[in-house]
Protein backbone atom coordinates (compact mmCIF):
# COMPACT_ATOMS: atom_id res chain seq x y z
CA UNK A 1 0.00 0.00 0.00
CA UNK A 2 1.18 3.53 -0.85
CA UNK A 3 3.05 5.60 1.82
CA UNK A 4 0.54 8.84 2.40
CA UNK A 5 2.69 10.38 5.61
CA UNK A 6 3.48 14.23 4.90
CA UNK A 7 6.25 15.61 6.40
CA UNK A 8 6.48 19.43 6.65
CA UNK A 9 9.77 18.95 8.37
CA UNK A 10 8.36 21.11 11.76
CA UNK A 11 5.44 18.04 11.70
CA UNK A 12 4.85 14.78 10.34
CA UNK A 13 1.36 14.21 9.75
CA UNK A 14 0.24 10.45 9.06
CA UNK A 15 -1.72 11.83 5.91
CA UNK A 16 -2.01 15.04 3.91
CA UNK A 17 -5.51 15.56 4.18
CA UNK A 18 -6.72 18.69 6.06
CA UNK A 19 -9.87 20.12 6.40
CA UNK A 20 -9.45 23.75 6.30
CA UNK A 21 -10.96 26.66 8.60
CA UNK A 22 -14.09 27.78 8.23
CA UNK A 23 -15.02 24.52 7.12
CA UNK A 24 -14.94 22.03 9.96
CA UNK A 25 -16.16 24.01 12.65
CA UNK A 26 -14.08 23.05 15.52
CA UNK A 27 -13.81 19.67 14.51
CA UNK A 28 -16.52 18.14 17.49
CA UNK A 29 -19.07 19.41 15.18
CA UNK A 30 -17.95 16.41 12.62
CA UNK A 31 -17.39 13.78 15.48
CA UNK A 32 -20.70 11.40 13.47
CA UNK A 33 -19.15 11.96 10.15
CA UNK A 34 -15.60 11.74 10.29
CA UNK A 35 -13.17 10.37 12.76
CA UNK A 36 -10.76 12.96 13.80
CA UNK A 37 -8.18 10.13 14.62
CA UNK A 38 -7.80 9.15 10.91
CA UNK A 39 -6.90 13.01 9.61
CA UNK A 40 -3.31 14.28 9.02
CA UNK A 41 -4.48 17.60 10.83
CA UNK A 42 -7.44 19.45 11.31
CA UNK A 43 -7.83 23.34 11.26
CA UNK A 44 -10.02 25.06 13.38
CA UNK A 45 -12.30 28.24 12.06
CA UNK A 46 -10.76 31.36 12.41
CA UNK A 47 -10.43 33.16 15.79
CA UNK A 48 -10.17 36.95 16.53
CA UNK A 49 -9.64 38.19 19.97
CA UNK A 50 -12.90 39.33 21.23
CA UNK A 51 -16.37 37.27 20.43
CA UNK A 52 -17.98 38.03 17.29
CA UNK A 53 -21.47 37.73 15.91
CA UNK A 54 -20.54 38.04 12.05
CA UNK A 55 -21.77 39.09 9.25
CA UNK A 56 -25.82 39.39 8.76
CA UNK A 57 -28.03 37.16 6.95
CA UNK A 58 -27.73 35.83 4.35
CA UNK A 59 -24.44 34.67 4.54
CA UNK A 60 -23.68 31.90 1.60
CA UNK A 61 -25.00 31.49 -1.46
CA UNK A 62 -24.84 28.66 -4.32
CA UNK A 63 -23.41 29.29 -7.56
CA UNK A 64 -23.00 27.09 -10.45
CA UNK A 65 -19.76 24.71 -8.97
CA UNK A 66 -19.37 26.91 -6.52
CA UNK A 67 -20.47 28.81 -3.43
CA UNK A 68 -20.21 32.90 -1.98
CA UNK A 69 -19.79 33.08 1.55
CA UNK A 70 -19.88 36.00 3.59
CA UNK A 71 -19.79 34.93 7.66
CA UNK A 72 -17.68 37.46 8.97
CA UNK A 73 -15.60 35.48 10.90
CA UNK A 74 -18.06 34.95 13.58
CA UNK A 75 -16.69 33.45 16.73
CA UNK A 76 -16.48 32.95 20.49
CA UNK A 77 -12.83 34.97 20.75
CA UNK A 78 -9.88 33.60 22.51
CA UNK A 79 -11.46 32.52 25.78
CA UNK A 80 -14.17 30.89 23.92
CA UNK A 81 -12.08 29.31 21.39
CA UNK A 82 -9.64 28.16 24.07
CA UNK A 83 -12.17 25.91 26.19
CA UNK A 84 -12.71 24.33 22.70
CA UNK A 85 -9.41 23.21 21.96
CA UNK A 86 -8.94 21.57 25.18
CA UNK A 87 -12.41 19.78 24.46
CA UNK A 88 -11.64 18.44 21.28
CA UNK A 89 -7.92 17.46 22.10
CA UNK A 90 -8.46 15.98 24.27
CA UNK A 91 -10.07 13.11 22.40
CA UNK A 92 -7.69 12.55 19.39
CA UNK A 93 -4.21 12.85 19.27
CA UNK A 94 -4.62 14.28 15.78
CA UNK A 95 -2.94 17.85 15.09
CA UNK A 96 -4.82 21.00 15.66
CA UNK A 97 -4.11 23.70 13.66
CA UNK A 98 -5.33 27.83 15.31
CA UNK A 99 -6.40 30.10 12.52
CA UNK A 100 -5.52 33.31 13.99
CA UNK A 101 -7.05 36.22 12.34
CA UNK A 102 -6.81 40.04 13.49
CA UNK A 103 -7.94 43.54 12.88
CA UNK A 104 -4.61 44.91 13.45
CA UNK A 105 -1.04 43.82 13.60
CA UNK A 106 -1.49 44.13 16.99
CA UNK A 107 -4.21 42.05 17.18
CA UNK A 108 -2.67 39.34 15.57
CA UNK A 109 -0.29 39.23 17.59
CA UNK A 110 -1.86 39.62 21.07
CA UNK A 111 -4.08 36.00 19.06
CA UNK A 112 -1.15 34.16 18.02
CA UNK A 113 0.28 34.34 21.50
CA UNK A 114 -2.55 33.18 22.99
CA UNK A 115 -2.97 30.65 21.59
CA UNK A 116 0.96 29.77 21.11
CA UNK A 117 1.31 29.44 24.80
CA UNK A 118 -0.83 25.92 24.69
CA UNK A 119 -0.20 22.75 24.28
CA UNK A 120 -3.03 22.20 21.94
CA UNK A 121 -2.19 23.92 19.54
CA UNK A 122 0.04 21.87 16.86
CA UNK A 123 0.16 24.86 14.40
CA UNK A 124 -0.57 28.60 14.08
CA UNK A 125 -2.34 28.87 10.90
CA UNK A 126 -1.90 32.88 10.44
CA UNK A 127 -4.70 34.38 8.24
CA UNK A 128 -3.18 37.56 6.59
CA UNK A 129 -6.24 37.48 4.23
CA UNK A 130 -8.31 39.21 7.54
CA UNK A 131 -8.89 43.13 6.66
CA UNK A 132 -6.91 45.75 8.94
CA UNK A 133 -8.70 48.53 10.75
CA UNK A 134 -5.34 50.65 10.58
CA UNK A 135 -5.22 49.91 6.92
CA UNK A 136 -8.54 51.26 5.23
CA UNK A 137 -9.91 47.69 5.50
CA UNK A 138 -6.97 46.00 3.14
CA UNK A 139 -5.27 42.88 4.12
CA UNK A 140 -1.93 42.37 4.72
CA UNK A 141 -1.12 39.99 2.19
CA UNK A 142 -2.15 42.31 -0.62
CA UNK A 143 1.10 44.14 0.05
CA UNK A 144 4.53 41.54 0.25
CA UNK A 145 6.14 44.82 2.47
CA UNK A 146 3.38 43.96 5.36
CA UNK A 147 3.31 40.41 4.84
CA UNK A 148 7.22 40.58 5.42
CA UNK A 149 6.48 42.91 8.32
CA UNK A 150 3.79 41.15 9.96
CA UNK A 151 5.21 37.66 9.73
CA UNK A 152 8.70 38.51 11.11
CA UNK A 153 6.65 40.22 14.32
CA UNK A 154 4.87 37.10 14.60
CA UNK A 155 7.99 34.81 13.93
CA UNK A 156 9.60 36.93 16.92
CA UNK A 157 6.27 36.44 19.82
CA UNK A 158 5.77 32.95 19.33
CA UNK A 159 7.77 29.36 19.24
CA UNK A 160 5.32 27.15 17.80
CA UNK A 161 5.41 26.33 14.07
CA UNK A 162 3.78 29.34 11.76
CA UNK A 163 1.72 28.45 8.51
CA UNK A 164 0.92 31.82 6.90
CA UNK A 165 -2.51 31.52 4.65
CA UNK A 166 -2.45 33.60 1.62
CA UNK A 167 -5.09 35.00 -0.21
CA UNK A 168 -5.58 34.84 -4.42
CA UNK A 169 -6.47 38.16 -4.67
CA UNK A 170 -3.59 39.88 -5.51
CA UNK A 171 -1.41 40.35 -8.47
CA UNK A 172 1.81 38.33 -7.92
CA UNK A 173 0.98 35.41 -5.35
CA UNK A 174 4.95 34.47 -5.43
CA UNK A 175 6.32 37.80 -4.44
CA UNK A 176 3.54 37.96 -1.40
CA UNK A 177 4.94 33.93 -0.80
CA UNK A 178 8.58 35.27 -0.47
CA UNK A 179 7.87 37.72 1.77
CA UNK A 180 5.99 35.65 3.86
CA UNK A 181 8.97 33.39 3.79
CA UNK A 182 11.53 36.02 4.64
CA UNK A 183 9.60 37.11 7.40
CA UNK A 184 10.14 33.33 8.97
CA UNK A 185 7.20 31.03 7.61
CA UNK A 186 7.48 27.74 8.29
CA UNK A 187 5.18 27.04 5.77
CA UNK A 188 2.52 28.11 3.57
CA UNK A 189 -1.12 27.83 3.23
CA UNK A 190 -3.04 29.05 -0.09
CA UNK A 191 -5.64 30.17 -1.26
CA UNK A 192 -8.06 31.19 0.40
CA UNK A 193 -11.64 32.44 -0.96
CA UNK A 194 -11.89 34.88 -4.42
CA UNK A 195 -13.79 37.89 -3.87
CA UNK A 196 -16.75 37.80 -6.33
CA UNK A 197 -20.28 39.17 -5.52
CA UNK A 198 -23.93 38.14 -6.28
CA UNK A 199 -26.99 40.08 -7.28
CA UNK A 200 -30.71 39.79 -6.51
CA UNK A 201 -32.70 40.70 -9.61
CA UNK A 202 -36.07 40.94 -8.31
CA UNK A 203 -34.94 43.21 -5.63
CA UNK A 204 -32.13 44.65 -8.11
CA UNK A 205 -29.75 44.69 -5.38
CA UNK A 206 -26.64 42.48 -3.92
CA UNK A 207 -27.71 39.04 -1.88
CA UNK A 208 -24.85 40.16 0.70
CA UNK A 209 -25.09 42.69 3.14
CA UNK A 210 -21.20 43.49 2.32
CA UNK A 211 -21.78 43.41 -1.03
CA UNK A 212 -18.55 41.59 -2.26
CA UNK A 213 -17.94 37.42 -0.80
CA UNK A 214 -15.69 34.98 -0.52
CA UNK A 215 -15.89 32.14 -3.45
CA UNK A 216 -14.91 28.60 -3.10
CA UNK A 217 -16.00 25.14 -4.33
CA UNK A 218 -14.73 23.34 -7.39
CA UNK A 219 -14.54 26.21 -9.68
CA UNK A 220 -11.28 27.88 -7.80
CA UNK A 221 -9.91 24.64 -8.51
CA UNK A 222 -8.06 25.31 -12.18
CA UNK A 223 -7.54 29.02 -10.67
CA UNK A 224 -5.86 27.72 -6.96
CA UNK A 225 -4.01 24.82 -8.97
CA UNK A 226 -2.03 27.69 -10.65
CA UNK A 227 -1.17 29.86 -8.13
CA UNK A 228 -0.26 26.85 -5.37
CA UNK A 229 1.99 26.07 -8.43
CA UNK A 230 3.18 29.26 -8.93
CA UNK A 231 4.08 29.87 -4.75
CA UNK A 232 5.96 26.11 -4.86
CA UNK A 233 7.85 27.16 -7.63
CA UNK A 234 8.94 31.11 -5.51
CA UNK A 235 9.56 29.44 -2.02
CA UNK A 236 11.55 26.60 -0.48
CA UNK A 237 9.42 26.05 2.67
CA UNK A 238 6.44 23.81 2.47
CA UNK A 239 2.54 24.40 1.03
CA UNK A 240 -0.80 23.43 1.92
CA UNK A 241 -3.01 23.18 -1.32
CA UNK A 242 -6.17 24.33 -0.87
CA UNK A 243 -8.71 25.34 -3.57
CA UNK A 244 -12.00 23.01 -4.87
CA UNK A 245 -10.47 19.74 -3.92
CA UNK A 246 -13.70 17.20 -4.15
CA UNK A 247 -11.50 14.20 -5.02
CA UNK A 248 -8.15 11.98 -4.64
CA UNK A 249 -6.98 12.93 -7.89
CA UNK A 250 -7.41 16.89 -7.01
CA UNK A 251 -5.42 16.17 -4.02
CA UNK A 252 -2.73 14.30 -6.32
CA UNK A 253 -2.59 16.68 -8.44
CA UNK A 254 -2.28 20.02 -5.65
CA UNK A 255 0.86 17.24 -4.53
CA UNK A 256 1.80 17.38 -8.48
CA UNK A 257 2.17 20.91 -8.46
CA UNK A 258 4.61 20.74 -5.48
CA UNK A 259 1.93 20.84 -2.57
CA UNK A 260 3.44 18.61 0.51
CA UNK A 261 -0.16 18.77 1.68
CA UNK A 262 -3.86 19.47 1.25
CA UNK A 263 -6.60 21.58 2.80
CA UNK A 264 -10.44 20.48 2.26
CA UNK A 265 -12.97 22.91 2.26
CA UNK A 266 -16.37 23.40 1.07
CA UNK A 267 -16.70 19.75 -0.08
CA UNK A 268 -17.18 19.16 4.10
CA UNK A 269 -20.03 21.52 4.21
CA UNK A 270 -22.42 19.10 1.14
CA UNK A 271 -20.75 16.31 2.07
CA UNK A 272 -19.45 16.24 6.14
CA UNK A 273 -17.13 12.71 5.64
CA UNK A 274 -15.89 14.08 2.44
CA UNK A 275 -12.07 14.26 3.75
CA UNK A 276 -11.39 10.57 4.78
CA UNK A 277 -13.31 9.11 1.16
CA UNK A 278 -10.43 11.95 -0.55
CA UNK A 279 -7.97 9.84 1.42
CA UNK A 280 -9.23 6.53 0.86
CA UNK A 281 -9.38 7.85 -3.12
CA UNK A 282 -5.81 9.00 -2.58
CA UNK A 283 -4.82 6.09 -1.67
CA UNK A 284 -6.64 3.68 -4.31
CA UNK A 285 -4.99 6.19 -7.20
CA UNK A 286 -1.62 5.80 -5.71
CA UNK A 287 -1.74 1.85 -5.83
CA UNK A 288 -2.87 2.57 -9.50
CA UNK A 289 -0.26 4.44 -10.53
CA UNK A 290 2.47 2.74 -8.71
CA UNK A 291 3.40 5.75 -7.22
CA UNK A 292 4.94 4.45 -3.25
CA UNK A 293 4.65 8.25 -1.56
CA UNK A 294 3.67 11.57 -2.32
CA UNK A 295 7.34 12.48 -2.58
CA UNK A 296 7.25 10.61 -5.94
CA UNK A 297 5.20 12.68 -7.36
CA UNK A 298 5.45 16.04 -5.31
CA UNK A 299 6.09 18.71 -7.89
CA UNK A 300 7.35 16.67 -10.71
CA UNK A 301 5.53 18.09 -13.47
CA UNK A 302 7.01 17.53 -16.76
Amino acid sequence: MADLTADLGFIRLKNPVVPASGTFGYGEEFGDFVDLDELGAFVLKGVYRDPRPGNPPPRIHETASGLLNSIGLAGPGCRGLAEVLRRVSAGTDTPAIVNVCGGSDEEYQEVAEFFGAMPETAVLELNISCPNVNAGGSCPAQDPAHTERLVKRIRQAVTKPLMVKLSPNVADIAAVARAAEAGGADALSLVNTFLGMAVDLERRAPVFANVVAGLSGPAIKPLALRLVWEACRAVSIPVMGIGGIHSGRDALEFILAGAHAVQTGTVNLVEPGASLRILREMAAEMDRLGIRNLDMIRGALS
